[in-house]
Order: C-alpha cells, then structure tokens, then sequence
C-alpha cells in the first residue's frame, strides 16, 4: 500500500485521536520547554510513524550511513494505529523522541496542547531554505514552528497516451474547456467513453472523488477559497463548491464519457481505484486522473511511463492558461524531545542530503527545494518534483486529510459514493455538510 493511500485510511483514527485530547483538556505535557533542551542524548533516536513494510526498510536505508557517521542509532516503529496511539502515548509520557505526521491537523493539535517540542533552529533554518511557505505553514502552529515537511505526493494527474492523443489529433488541454474539448473529440473518433474511473477502496470507497472535487475547487476558486473550505469558513454549500462538484459531473456523470471497460455510471463505485491501471497502460481507457503514485500501478499492470512510453500524465488544467495550483499530500516530522542527538536527526531529515538519499532509493518525491529531480526513480517523479519546486506553484494539502475524520474521509467520501449513484449535487452536499463536529 502506498503511503498516500495509507494515509487516507487510517484518517477517521486521526479525528479520534484529536477528540481524545480534547477531553483530556491537557495543558502542559511531555513537550512543555526544560532545562534539557539541547542537553547530551543517550545515542539512540527513537522514531515513530505509519510508513510500513518495504517503505519503512527503505526509510531505514535512507539514513543507515549517516546514523554510522553520527554514531547515534535511530529505531524507526510503524503502526496502523499511530494516529490513535501517538496520542496516548504522549498523554501517558510515553511518546517516542520524534513522530512523522501524516495528517498536519494532528501534528499541530499535539502542538497547541504543549506535547510537541518547538523546531530547533537549525531544523527552522532548514525549512526556510529549503521549502515554500505553504510548507513551512502545515508544520507552523500558533506562529510556532514545531515540525519540517518529510516526503510529498502530487495529485490531480491525468494519464493519457501520447501515441493514441497523436492518432486522434489532439493535444494535452492548457484548460478545463479543453479538457472537456479533448473528451469530446476522443468520444467521437472511437464511438466509446474515453475516460475510465475507480472509486472503490473497501471501508474507503469514495476518496479518489474527493481528491477530484479538491483539485477542481482550487482550480476554479482559488486558494483563498479552498483554505476557507478547509477551515468551514465557507460550507460545502457555498456556491464555489457545488460549482467545482458541476464541473466534475460533465465527465464522471456523463454515461457517454465514463466508465471506459468497466460499465456505466455507477460501475465507478465498484471499480477498485487500481483495476483502472490495466485498461489505461493498453489504451483500451483514454484517459483517468489519479496522483503521482499511480506510475507504480501502471508498471504493476505491465505499461512503460514517459513522454514517449505506454503512458505519460499532465497536470489538471486549470480554468484559465497557465495557471500552477496543485493538490497533494505529505508528512511532517515533530519531536516530543529536544536533547542534542534528536535535534541533530531533525536537522538531518530536514536536509537536502536526506531528501536525495531517501528519493534516490525510489518510489517517493519530497519537496526540499534542494532535491535534484534526477534522483527520482520515475520521469513522472521528476516531473512531479519540478512541479512542487517551481516557485510559481500554489501547492495545498489535501482538503479532506486537513478537514476533521468525520468529513473529510467520512461524509465526503460516502457523498462522492451516493453523487455517483445519483442522489442530486444539492442532497449530497448538505449531507456532507451536516458531518462537521458542533464545535
């Protein structure tokens, strides 16, 4: 399972967990400033995430010659409840030395309750050379710098075939009327539905909507509005987001262009989101949207990726020419202790040189600015690392992963599900609307 993927799984545990320390009404804690600050470690790091199997062996062999280097040993555990146990265990003075967050909601709650210690300042220094502010923001808490970005994923691809879009004589749309251009062009020359699409992912069918409906309202509305979306300043149903769910239904709820192999409309809800990758590395699908992690399947289902292979992807258009805004997910790295060997193994992971150590190793991208986008295993990595470097790049985190559980991988994800099978946009956006927590 891929880490994007993971992430979005475990996310109702992460509102529990945040619920919990809500009527713990802690104040204080294991993160509250001592006189130890900067004091002399005991030689051993003791790090804590979700990362797993053969990513977390990866993770290991990332930072294995600069633990000999440092002589300090750094004991990396995993688990599918970190979100639910990172919390009990720093309630209980039991946390590890550092946490890699996968939800930065999380991350800052543990922080505004006094458990996380502040970001040494090299590990500062660090984030500030080496990330944009939108970054620098996920791991900031009450104008507090408490964690630095790990590794990232870009959503909001599109796969495609450059040979077939050659055959059919179009070229990769600069807008989303082009997009639906192309669509329209590619339905018309085959006599079939060009794009094909999976929502299903057991107990977390639905999610591959909401990363569509995330993209579109950045895209459409802008940031300003998609951070409003996020926070319930504004609700799903404010007209900005019943505009990007409209927009999306000319493709997903159009028998004539969905769903490419599988059946109709509805089939998407029973389409595992991997099957998707089989029809689009043999073109028997035209097109499909899905993040930079979707290169994996698409080698899995026998397909080359490349300009020039199988399969290549471009970026959701935005409504006009030219625009960069992108969606995506990440992790951030805070720390319950401060001595000298944990700040020396936050700088480090806040470096440039453990990007490119951990990257090169393949399968993830980061967006340290300092991260040479030829140490990606993949052009589509490379691409993707382009794209979070560019400084003309508006990057948002994933809304549903920032909004509680009970949104964003609760009623959203079952709205996109009841959409799909089709209960009216107004319907589903109060239902989803409805799951926002009182207070």
């Amino acid at each position: 399972m891929r880490p994007s993927l993971h992430r979005r799984i475990t996310a109702p545990i992460a509102f529990a967990a945040i619920a919990g320390l809500a009527l713990a009404g802690c104040s204080g804690g294991p993160g509250a400033t001592t006189a130890d600050s900067g004091a002399k470690g005991d030689g051993v790091v003791t790090v804590y995430g979700t990362i797993a199997d053969t990513e977390a062996q990866l993770l290991e062999e990332s930072w294995a010659g600069w633990e000999k280097d440092n002589n300090i040993d750094i004991q990396y555990e995993s688990s599918k409840e970190f979100e639910s146990q990172i919390s009990i265990r720093a309630q209980g003075g039991n946390a590890p030395d550092i946490a890699i967050f996968p939800q930065p909601g999380l991350m800052k709650d543990l922080a505004s309750r006094g458990f996380l210690k502040a970001a040494p300042d090299a590990v500062a220094a660090n984030v500030d050379k080496n990330w944009s502010a939108d970054w620098k923001a996920y791991g900031t808490s009450d104008g507090t710098l408490y964690g630095a970005p790990l590794m990232a994923s870009v959503k909001g691809f599109v796969w495609y075939s450059p040979a077939k879009f050659k055959e059919w004589g179009v070229e990769v749309p600069t807008t989303w009327d082009e997009l639906l251009a192309v669509t329209k062009t590619i339905q018309e020359k085959t006599g079939k539905a060009p794009w094909c699409a999976g929502f299903g992912s057991g107990d977390a069918t639905g999610w591959p909507g909401t990363d569509w409906v995330e993209d579109l309202v950045l895209r459409q509305a802008g940031a300003e509005t998609y951070d409003k979306w996020v926070a319930n300043e504004i609700p799903f149903t404010d007209p900005a987001i019943k505009s990007a769910f409209d927009s999306l239904g000319e493709i997903l709820l159009n028998p004539a262009y969905v769903n490419a192999g599988f059946g109709d409309v509805k089939s998407i809800n029973s389409t595992p989101f991997g099957d998707v990758a089989t029809p689009v590395s043999d073109s028997s699908c035209a097109l499909t949207h899905q993040a930079s992690f979707f290169d994996g399947f698409i080698t899995d289902a026998g397909g080359t990726v490349g300009p020039d292979a199988d399969v290549w992807a471009f970026i959701t258009p935005s409504v006009k020419a030219g625009g960069q805004a992108v969606t995506g997910g990440g992790e951030i790295v805070g720390a319950f202790s401060d001595d000298a060997d944990t700040q020396k193994v936050l700088e480090y992971l806040s470096s440039a040189d453990w990007a490119n150590s951990r990257v090169k190793l393949g399968g993830v991208i980061s967006a340290n600015k300092g991260l040479d986008p030829a140490s990606a295993s993949s052009p589509i990595l490379q691409e993707a690392i382009k794209t979070l470097q560019d400084p003309d790049t508006t990057f948002r985190f994933d809304a549903s992963d920032l909004m509680p559980g009970a949104v964003g991988s609760g009623t959203f994800w079952k709205g996109m599900v009841a959409w799909i099978n089709g209960t009216s946009t107004d319907e589903v956006l109060t239902s989803i609307e409805a799951g926002w927590p009182s207070n």
